[in-house]
């Protein structure tokens, strides 16, 4: 059995409705911790005694409903689901502890000589998934295994290549997703792997870069170096408040974006916004420069003041007007 990576609200509540065990990776992609565990529950996964679990990835961040229904407040958390309700949970990487929590839901499930048609999972359309994966960074490598850990020669070698030309890019494993890994050979006309898409559209494999590379042509198609960090900084203080969000205050994408704006808009006090959906660079790095792995964040002066259990902690206490009004009078 494979480890099932899911991206949206939808996928994740049809796959637990019905199955009596699953075993639910909250991850990010850029915590360590969370790549280990990675490795842990595949090879659990492929295990005879654990076939009863369905194991199942579902990014944190981007999926925030879910987080905060079922009380994700960091990551790597593996909450243990019986047809949708919480049976226990495993915070951080403790593979020991993980390991012990899933025999004991697997020896507690009675074996009954029935068994129950579950009707087969919809998902949403390969095709808008394959676009939404080309598309999750300027710069996207599909390949077996990660950039830590790469599965080939010929993905050990493109990614040498952007390294050696200081690319930011993400990858994304084909080896997990088998529906992906098929779908994305049709999509693109390209049928082996690894390939390389910038911009959302393919560059090819490590021939193809080869070949850009010895002729001069492969920095040219790069995306054009910015300093991020300058970036971010002149973004942070582009207003007095800043809130970086999912969506804009008039079309709020996720849950606690709402509450965040509900809270802001009720003080009266100016604020602009930026929708982090619109641009990767951003998104990622910004978690990155001020060390706060989740959104909302919101910002006074250029300062971090938190997200959206902390704003909400400052309206309780009638310290929010109080943070932000000297921001304004300066």
């Amino acid at each position: 059995m494979t480890v099932l990576s899911l991206a949206t609200k939808e996928e994740f509540e049809l796959m637990i409705k019905n199955h009596p065990l699953c075993v639910v990776h909250f991850y990010a992609d850029w915590v360590d911790q969370c790549q280990h565990m990675d490795k842990i529950i595949r090879e659990m996964a492929a295990l005879p005694e654990y076939e009863v679990a369905k194991f199942i990835r579902l990014p944190a961040e981007d999926v925030p409903e879910m987080s905060h229904k079922y009380k994700v407040t960091a990551v790597p958390t593996f909450v243990l689901m019986s047809y949708g309700k919480a049976l226990d949970y495993v915070k951080g990487a403790n593979p020991g502890e993980l390991v012990n929590k899933v025999k004991t839901q697997i020896n507690s499930i009675k074996v009954r000589n029935e068994t129950v048609a579950v009707e087969p999972v919809k998902f949403e359309s390969l095709q808008d998934r394959i676009k939404k994966l080309i598309n999750i960074a300027p710069v996207t490598l599909f390949m077996k295994g990660d950039a830590s850990h790469p599965k080939c020669g010929f993905s050990r070698q493109i990614i040498e290549i952007l390294d050696n030309f200081k690319v930011d890019y993400k990858t994304f494993d084909i080896l997990t997703d088998n529906e992906i890994r098929e779908g994305l050979k049709k999509f693109s006309n390209w049928p082996t792997y690894p390939q390389l898409y910038i911009y959302g559209e393919l560059i090819g494999g490590l021939d193809i870069v080869k070949e850009l590379v010895a002729n001069g042509e492969f920095e040219e198609k790069l995306p054009k170096k910015q300093c991020i960090q300058d970036r971010l900084h002149a973004l942070i203080n582009k207003h007095k408040v800043m809130a970086f969000i999912k969506g804009t205050n008039e079309k709020p994408k996720c849950g606690f974006t709402k509450k965040l704006l509900d809270i802001l808009n009720k003080t009266n006090i100016p604020f602009e916004t930026f929708d982090i959906t619109t641009d990767e660079e951003v998104r990622q790095g910004l978690k990155k420069y001020s060390n706060w792995p989740t959104y909302p964040q919101v910002y006074v002066n250029g300062e971090l003041i938190g997200g959206l259990d902390v704003v909400e902690e400052l309206d309780k206490t009638g310290h929010l007007i109080t943070t932000l009004n000297p921001t304004l009078n300066v």
